[in-house]
């Protein structure tokens, strides 16, 4: 299906909270959610308002500071944790109920038609209410097809904007998620939402391929954190998107992401992961000298994204054994002096022989090259 109708709901307050090394104070709350406001997702969800007093006085703070993402919450669906979001000012209520049978037998013991009924109660609650609604069945993908329409089916009739479709344990596969969302979508006219885990590393694939089998609404977290594994990242979800369209994405402040990835790992204890897509510190690092040298006739042959788009540079490496004289002859020019192609062949020729004898630094490959200017 076409991806130009699509929306990022940011659960780095909510989800990213149940990272392990994660602790949040209410300053730092308000902190990342302007940040992300100011990136521009549609959503960012808290933490249900029922969890602690200071959930609650939270929620209502970053409800209330007038952001341009839209406030929701992520509560049981319960009617004392649906009224305590209405009261805390929040814009949406993301309700969930357990649904496969494991949960369903270690969380609460319902049966559907329990499980339908107790959704009627509290959706009917919520409707009276100026809130967006959302109908989660946990645990989605361990969950039996036709149990799961059932349910969908019925919380859909009820009138809720969307449902959400939640890869609880990371267990989906890529081709799953677009079979199940592809038939969700074939029996619901309401918007769907997906959450997946990354426990298999399959988070962002499998979040791009419910959108492309018809999901509206996607969940991700800064850096992927959350529980366990955590989540799809929000700048790898932005990258999965910007590698097909730039255009996709051009209504977020890609150039924040990167500073937005640093501060909440810095607020978690972590270091940027380097294999983060856009803000790893060598997201955009050139070294082997095949690269290099068509990197430097056409950053497109081996980038697939433009770092400027995400106020990044790029760097070609040459204080290594692998480096190539296109790479030593750039860096020459950079230093303002010339190199012929056969003074560069030589330099290259240097470092590669001192690479194999030990580490290099940039000083003294830059040593090496004034040795060789002309």
């Amino acid at each position: 299906m076409p991806l130009e109708r699509f929306f990022l709901l940011d659960t780095t307050l909510r989800e990213g909270e149940q990272f392990a090394t994660a602790r949040f104070t209410s300053a730092q709350r308000l902190a990342v959610a302007e940040a992300l406001d100011a990136v521009g997702v549609e959503y960012i969800e808290l933490t249900s308002p029922a969890a602690s007093p200071q959930s609650a006085r939270d929620l209502e703070t970053i409800a209330g500071r007038g952001l341009r993402a839209r406030v929701v919450t992520h509560v049981r669906c319960h009617p004392d944790d649906a009224r305590l979001a209405v009261e805390c000012g929040a814009q949406g209520v993301n309700l969930l109920y357990a649904t496969s049978e494991p949960l369903r037998r270690a969380s609460h013991g319902r049966d559907l038609d329990q499980i339908i009924a107790e959704a009627e109660s509290v959706i009917g609650y919520l409707r009276q209410h100026n809130v967006e609604i959302r109908f989660s069945a946990e645990d989605t993908f361990r969950t039996d097809l036709p149990a799961l329409l059932r349910v969908y089916q019925a919380v859909a009739a009820m009138g809720v904007h969307r449902i959400g479709l939640a890869d609880t344990v990371g267990i989906a596969t890529p081709r799953q998620v677009y079979d199940v969302v592809s038939r969700v979508r074939a029996a619901v006219g309401c918007d769907i939402e997906f959450h997946g885990h990354n426990d298999a590393g399959c988070a962002i694939a499998n979040a791009f391929c419910a959108l492309e089998a018809g999901a509206t609404h996607i969940d991700v977290t800064v850096l992927g954190i959350g529980e366990r594994n955590g989540i799809a990242s929000l700048s790898g979800m932005i990258a999965r998107l910007a590698t097909l369209d730039p255009a996709l994405v051009a209504r977020y402040d890609l150039e924040r992401l990167p500073d937005l990835d640093r501060m909440v790992a810095d607020l978690v204890g972590v270091p940027v992961p380097f294999d983060a897509p856009i803000s790893s510190p060598f997201a955009f690092h050139h070294k082997a000298g095949l690269h290099t040298k068509a990197v430097l006739r056409d950053p497109r042959s081996y980038e697939v994204l433009d770092p400027a788009l995400f106020g990044r540079n790029r760097t070609v490496a040459v204080a290594h054994r692998l480096v190539g004289w296109h790479a030593v002859a750039e860096r020459a020019r950079e230093l303002g002096i010339y190199l012929s192609e056969t003074a560069a062949r030589q330099a290259a020729a240097r470092i590669k022989a001192l690479g194999d004898e030990h580490e290099l630094d940039s000083t003294t490959v830059d040593e090496i090259l004034y040795e060789f200017a002309e």
